[in-house]
Order: structure tokens, then sequence, then C-alpha cells
């Protein structure tokens, strides 16, 4: 039987001390080998038909997520969209709430919702893509692409700029982020912008979270393929697997896309300005649930990259040094993350996941997938401060795909 999509309103994450393992190190290898599944066991670089997609209609067969919605849903508590999938079957698809509350327009199935930082991982693949063909390496030299180049740069690979090492300082870390933020910038206007500062601290030695660099990887990517980063994404990666609802208004205004919105005393509030311009490599992609399922089943499964390109996606890049943060480790991979994610509930379960958060513009958002089980969670929100919420439902839908105990809160 057909459901119709609920209305329900909204109301009150970073993971910044979210968790993982590194993989691809001593003791991890087995577990990749074993979990990523047999299309990436052969180095490839023309990947097999993307997976067949299902049909886009509510699914609500997972009960006690179903519960626990519909009553954050009646209290206004959320505001958005989630989707459950394990392998080929979607075991949960419903929207709460409305896209635009000033214009009355409910959520659809395939409403569109900007991904602020997931949009990361589509930059590092996009490198990595080019990498499979032959274009360029991780290891190459960040000024073999970007001229001219500061002298201070004659140090950093690409792969520091994937991985957050690489010492640039960050948007926010520069004078006038204020201004920046809501003016138009172009690619080489950042490029420009950055290469001003010195770096903060060595390459590789520490990991400091940087969207600066994504937009350089971009640049990088733009220059190395002979297209427009936005082009190259759409051409080799978006169309391929059938992600008609993905993309970037970097340049044009997209249509269809939830209006983002913040809690704040006078009440839910509008964030009409997301100048994605400034982060055209780090968060200016938006999306839907199934577009985002075609995403992880394609690129987890592969369809996109190598195997080795995957293995360097997914592995621990932090400094062996590095200082561990508050929980368990989180491995830094290339715009992902790995980590025992469950455990930072209040049942904690200790699955592997990959995964990333997303917040900007008035969106909250966390994609993750659990490899061994192929269990992909999406949810994605227009309420910017429902950084824990979205964590906790995200948990929640996927300790109750996987059969473990159902966390009712987040572990402090």
């Amino acid at each position: 039987m057909f459901i119709v999509p609920k209305t329900a309103g909204g109301r009150p994450w970073f993971l910044g001390s979210l968790v993982a393992a590194g993989l691809i190190s001593a003791g991890a290898g087995a577990w990749f080998l074993n979990a990523v599944a047999p299309e990436t066991q052969a180095a490839v670089v023309n990947q097999p038909a993307a997976p067949k997609r299902p049909p886009v209609e509510v699914v609500e067969a997972l009960p006690q997520l179903k519960e626990r919605l519909d009553r954050l849903a009646a209290a206004k508590q959320f505001t958005g969209a989630v989707l459950v999938s394990k392998g080929d079957q979607v075991l949960f698809r419903q929207v709460y709430g409305k896209a635009n509350y000033e214009q009355d327009t409910p959520f659809g199935l395939d409403t569109r919702f900007r991904l602020a930082s997931v949009s990361k991982q589509f930059t590092a693949v996009a490198v990595l893509k080019l990498q499979d063909e032959g274009k360029l390496s991780v290891d190459d030299p960040v000024c073999k692409w970007i001229e001219p180049c500061p002298a201070a740069w004659a140090p950093l690979r690409i792969h520091h700029l994937l991985s957050h090492t690489s010492g640039i300082p960050d948007l926010m870390a520069q004078a006038e982020w204020g201004r920046i933020r809501v003016t138009h910038r172009t690619p080489q206007e950042l490029t420009e912008a950055s290469a001003r500062y010195g770096l903060q601290f060595e390459p590789g030695t520490k990991v400091r979270y940087n969207n600066a660099a994504f937009n350089l990887a971009a640049v990088i990517v733009a220059k190395a393929s002979g297209q427009t980063f936005e082009d190259y994404l759409e051409q080799s990666i978006l169309r391929p697997l059938g992600m008609k609802d993905t993309g970037s208004d970097v340049h044009d205004d997209a249509q269809g896309l939830a209006m983002g919105y913040g809690l704040f005393p006078a009440g839910l509030t509008p964030q009409p300005i997301a100048n994605v311009s400034i982060v055209a490599g780090a968060g200016a992609l938006y999306s839907t649930l199934d577009d985002m399922l075609a995403w992880n089943r394609g690129l987890h499964q592969g369809h996109v990259l190598s195997r080795k390109a995957y293995a360097d996606l997914i592995a621990d890049h932090a400094p062996d040094d590095m200082p561990e943060r508050r929980g368990p480790h989180r491995a830094y991979g290339y715009g992902l993350y790995v980590s025992a994610l469950g455990e930072r509930t209040s049942a904690p379960f200790s699955d592997r996941q990959i995964y990333h958060t997303g917040s900007w513009a008035g969106f909250r958002n966390l994609v993750s997938y659990q490899p061994d089980e192929q269990v992909t969670v999406v949810v994605l929100s227009n309420n910017y401060h429902l950084r824990d919420l979205v964590l906790l439902i995200n948990q929640q839908a996927m300790a109750e795909a996987l059969g473990r105990p159902v966390p009712a809160a987040l572990s402090r």
C-alpha cells in the first residue's frame, strides 16, 4: 500500500569528536578486503554498470524507527528526510515537515537538500578517478597544478589537501571571513586568497579540518580534466550513476531545493544566504535521498573507482602520533571518515561505518554506510540546529537495520 509523505514541523552536532579505526594499516587490511564488494577486488578503471535503482515510494519497514520519527514529527522536533537500505532493499524512506514553511511547500521524496560537507567525498573521488585515468597522482606536488604557486606550498601534495593535513589556513581562519561568507568568489579568487597565507603547520604532521584545501582540489580536478570541476563531476561520476538530482549551483540556480532553517529565540528562521561559490569543492552540492543511496551503492560496491583508489579513499591518513580526541579514534580518509560511530550512543555497537556529516546554510546531514552488511543510512535535515538529533536518528536507523539494540540517546 502506498502511503503519502507526512507533514510536520521542525526543532532543536558537530561530530567533531566522532570515532574510528585505521583501515589500511596493520590488522585492518583483512577487514577491508572482506567488507568491500567483489567488484572492487580487481583493479579496474572501467567499472560495471551502476546498480538498478529501486522505485521511489514510501517504505516504513523499520517499526522502531517509524515510531520514533512519528513522535518527533508530531512534536515538531524533526524536519527532513530519512532513507535506510540493506543491500538492494530499501527498509525505510519517509519525509517529515516542509521544504519551505513560508511558501507552505511540503517535502517530496525527491526534494533536493544542500549536502554541505557531505560534498567533500565527491571532490576526493573526482581526484582519485583522474588518478585511475592516469591524469594525475595524489602524490603530485600541488605546485604542479597551481600556478603561480607560493613558495610555502612547495612541500604540499594533493594527498595533503584531501586528508586535512595541508596546513593551509581554512576559510574561517582567513581575514574578513564575515564578508567573504556572503561575497561571490571565483575559484581563482579563492586560490589567490589562500596563497596569501603561510602554512599553519608542516604538511602531514597534523589534522585540521579544511574547506580551503578542498576548493584547491577542485581547481586541480578542473586543470587535470580540461573541464570545469562541475562538468567533470557531472559527466564522469554523477551521470554514469544516474544521479540526475545531484549537482552544484555555483554557476546556476538549482530548482527544487529545500529552504534551510535555523532555530533561534524567535523560532524557526529561514537561512536564505547559501553562497556556495566559496565552498565550490568543499560543500556546494545538493542531492536527494535516492541519489545518495545510488552514490553509496555505486561508490562502495566498486562501480566508480579502482580497488587501489577506493582503498586510498577510506584509509586512515592522520599522522600516527596525532593525539586522540574525546572518544575512540576516527580514521581520516579522503573526504570521508571511518569509525565505530555507534559507540557514541547509549546502546553502543562497534560496527565500522564510513560516513561524513554536513552543515551549511540551514542544513544538517549525515550519510553513513556499514560495508559488512551494505547498510546505507541517509538523514538530511533543513534545520541547522539538529546536530545531535541527526546523529541519533542516523544511528538508531543503523542499529535497527543491523539487528542491534536501538539506542535511546547519545552517550556523553
